[in-house]
């Protein structure tokens, strides 16, 4: 393995390797947010689900003493 490094710069290889990464975060993420099924900052699915109506409690007969 020591052998590999002899070949390649280590620091130019992992900084190569970290940008390569970051690019394709990037690229996943935003084709997350293209969909409307993922997209977390236009609020898809999910907050169509959550919308949820709460009704209040019927009011309760109060017997009078007459």
């Amino acid at each position: 393995m020591w052998r590999i490094w002899l070949l390649f710069d280590p620091r130019r290889t992992l900084i190569a390797l970290f940008t390569f990464l970051f690019v394709l975060a990037l690229i996943i993420h935003f084709i997350l947010l293209s969909t409307g099924r993922y997209n977390w900052l236009e609020g898809g699915a999910a907050a169509d689900t959550a919308a949820v109506q709460i009704l209040p409690a019927p009011a309760q007969r109060v017997a009078s003493l007459d």
